[in-house]
């Protein structure tokens, strides 16, 4: 059992992810400041596409697998602070072919981690029942923009889904982490990505807060400076990019590092 997580027990985020994270990072980083205070430390590794496991490229841009980044040197070069950690967004792997064995390997290794640094979790599963509703025109559709050189079947991917699923609650259970279901809701026409709409709903409930007063939505300016910030590594079109990630500290409070 995890004890009572107050909002006044959090100094650092560490969030791992893919694309919604990414689309919703500002949501995430806003919702975070309001419940943690203007100091909030927001450490990150994100991206349309990514893998947790190996090196992966989405229109254009490649990004290191989350487990080589250097998001795990910056963690363990700091000092430790009351940090909560969530992962988020695995369903990548699957598309690009891996067995669930190996996708869950590297969660599993995400997580052991995660652990070094703190006890305070959470992972979040997958749309299943969207998954399982998905029509296979839909479907082709979505694989030809996420992996164009995928070609497993709508069938083997919901299998493969209905088998990482139990393994991330088995994962969850195993680490003593807290695990989230995406509800259905939060989604529309697209299966897998949080509509916007309800991103501070879905938010709230990944990061483990209660619904928070004072609200209001990230300013543009920020929302846009975030999604455009470089992570410390990329490639684009082939040539790499290293950006030293120093901490860029926000006008509303807190600081963000993305790897």
């Amino acid at each position: 059992m995890l004890p009572d997580r107050q909002p006044t027990d959090v100094s650092r985020i560490v969030a791992l992810g893919a694309s919604n994270l990414t689309r919703g990072f500002s949501t995430v980083v806003s919702t975070a400041r309001l419940a943690w205070g203007p100091d909030i430390e927001v450490v990150a590794a994100l991206g349309h596409g990514r893998s947790y496991g190996t090196r992966s490229v989405f229109l254009g841009r490649g990004l290191p697998g989350i487990l080589e980044s250097g998001l795990w040197r910056d963690l363990e070069s700091r000092p430790p602070v009351p940090t909560r950690g969530f992962l988020t967004d695995v369903g990548n792997d699957i598309i690009y072919g891996f067995p669930p064995e190996q996708t869950l390997a590297w969660v599993g290794e995400a997580l052991g981690r995660l652990a070094r640094v703190t006890s305070d979790i959470t992972v979040t599963d997958l749309p299943l029942d969207n998954i399982r509703r998905l029509s296979r025109p839909k479907f082709v559709a979505l694989r030809s923009i996420l992996a164009p050189s995928c070609r497993l079947s709508l069938r083997q991917v919901q299998q493969t889904a209905e088998r990482v699923n139990d393994g991330l609650v088995d994962l969850a259970a195993a680490h003593g982490a807290r695990l989230v279901h995406l509800a259905p809701a939060w989604y529309g026409f697209d299966p897998i990505h949080i509509r916007p709409s309800q991103w501070r709903g879905a938010w709230q409930a990944i990061l483990g807060n209660p619904p928070v007063t004072g609200w209001h939505d990230p300013a543009r300016v920020e929302s846009i400076r975030l999604y455009l910030m470089p992570p410390e590594r990329m490639w684009l079109c082939g040539i790499e990019r290293l950006t030293p990630q120093s901490g860029v500290r926000l006008t509303a409070g807190g600081v963000v590092w993305l790897y």
